[in-house]
């Protein structure tokens, strides 16, 4: 028989034991959930979260979301082709008359009417080159007095030579329309139109038109704040080589752009609530707000909430891929369903989807929901070895949480026709100013970015009204300034 301390050891060694038999499982079970992290990262590419297609590692087709149709690919019957149309007057017109038969060599007189005319058009460019206008002021004398009287130049015409108001609007194009960097442009200008412009003339324009814009972009910014729906988004935005933010609301029509930063002793600007303050549209808009449901824009609470729906089947689509969840799957065809839905009815003029329609939507929702919620139980309570506080939920467990506490803002489109389905208002926005990093690298002062966003505020609204940019462009520099439709028509 064993002594009562060689049980006493064997007691204290199964306990041992235990211990580190529970101490390996949750390292097990850590570790796991590491590599689970780890492979949904690697399977993350532009149609499953959020990156952008350049950060895609292969180029394989995107997987579309959209239901088969029996539609054939290519332009549908009935629709309208583009081609290049004649011009009922010509600016030239070139006459290539034979001179002679070509079958008895006997010469045509030029005189004699043209029995057919073929006619074919080639659209081409003037001689591209600037022009030098010289005024010249002459004083005359008077003949009964005998004074001398001089006349004026043109208003504008200030300096004994200067760009005229053509070359400056061209200046201001190129780099925050076409976003060409100062010294790119310079070249552009210098190679195709002979005009020797210097360094430092070209952010004069550009500063010159900021300036005019103001009222402009005061007013497109009242203007989306009385708005009925805004779209949000924000991005990062490089300033004399440092991170801050740039944030955009805008509408069917308009678009105001505003960076945020602060030069003190933080590292970075802020990005939250600081920032939006600041800016001050969010805190007086009162109408349905389009977002990505970053959590700074729900802490607004005088306006309704409406949720991007294209995050959602992006987020929704790496759960089905990475966990192959069957709630993930539904909620996908459940929201691109109602989608169809409200595009039928909005197709057949109605104004809202009916009643009944709605409920199956809200039912049909929620059962989801409530699947969801069951196929991602919360983790256990207790913590992992050498981490305090609760343990980490999966990415899947927080997505449809999110289904179940921003219900009415995931659906507000199935109540609000107005509202859209998605962000991507936004999210074009915000794409031509990462498009302008990307070409012309971050901005080298804060007053530049700020002249930057004033200018595309107001060109990005031009192109949404259908107006000419070009010519809004010139007004800047003529004294007439092109205002805005600033309300729905």
């Amino acid at each position: 028989m064993m002594s009562m301390d060689e049980v006493q050891q064997l007691r204290e060694e199964v306990k041992r034991l235990k211990q580190e038999n529970q101490e390996l499982r949750e390292r097990l079970m850590a570790a796991e959930a590491t590599i689970k992290q780890l492979l949904e990262l690697l399977g993350q590419n532009s149609h499953n979260s959020n990156w952008p297609s350049s950060r895609d590692k292969s180029r394989r087709k995107t997987k579309s979301l959209r239901p088969k149709t029996e539609r054939k690919a290519g332009g549908q019957e009935g629709h309208e082709g583009h081609t290049l149309a004649f011009n009922p007057e010509p600016d030239v017109i070139e006459k290539h008359r034979p001179s002679e038969c070509a079958h008895c060599q006997a010469p045509l007189a030029e005189e004699s009417a043209a029995s057919e005319v073929a006619k074919r058009q080639v659209l081409d460019l003037p001689p591209l080159r600037y022009i030098t206008t010289e005024y010249q002021v002459e004083t005359a004398l008077c003949p009964n007095c005998g004074e001398a009287t001089s006349g004026e130049f043109p208003a504008g015409v200030s300096n004994p030579v200067q760009y005229g108001s053509q070359v400056k609007r061209l200046a201001v194009y190129l780099h925050t329309e076409q976003f060409l960097p100062y010294e790119r442009e310079r070249q552009l200008l210098a190679d195709v139109f002979e005009l020797p412009v210097s360094p430092g003339s070209l952010p004069n324009f550009v500063e010159a038109a900021a300036i005019t814009v103001v009222p402009a972009t005061a007013a497109i910014k009242a203007a989306v704040i009385g708005a009925e729906v805004g779209h949000a988004d924000e991005t990062g935005f490089y300033i004399k080589g440092r991170r801050h933010w740039l944030h955009t609301v805008s509408t069917e029509e308009l678009t105001y752009y505003e960076p945020h930063a602060r030069w003190g002793k933080e590292p970075h600007a802020r990005r939250g609530k600081k920032a939006t303050d600041e800016i001050g549209i969010l805190p007086r808009f009162t109408g349905t707000l389009v977002h990505d449901a970053w959590a700074t824009y729900f802490r607004y609470q005088l306006l309704l909430h409406a949720l991007c729906n294209a995050h959602h089947l992006r987020d929704l689509t790496a759960i089905v891929e990475n966990d192959q969840q069957q709630w993930a799957a539904l909620m996908i065809a459940c929201l691109l369903s109602a989608k169809e839905l409200v595009a039928a009815a909005r197709q057949a003029g109605e104004t809202e989807l009916s009643a009944d329609c709605r409920e199956r939507i809200h039912q049909l929702y929620e059962a989801i929901v409530c699947l969801g919620l069951a196929e991602n139980p919360l983790p256990v309570s207790h913590s992992p070895p050498g981490k305090r506080g609760r343990r980490k939920k999966t990415k899947a467990r927080n997505l449809v949480e999110r289904f179940d506490q921003h219900k009415a803002a995931i659906l507000r489109f199935v109540h609000d026709f107005k509202v859209p389905f998605d962000n991507n208002l936004a999210e074009r926005d915000i794409r031509m100013m990462k498009v302008q990093q990307k070409i012309s690298g971050c901005f080298r002062s804060w007053d530049g970015a700020q002249q930057f966003c004033r200018l595309r505020s107001y060109i990005s609204t031009i192109r949404k009204q259908g107006l000419n940019v070009w010519e809004a462009l010139g007004s800047l520099f003529e004294g007439d300034v092109l205002m805005l439709q600033l309300t729905p028509e």
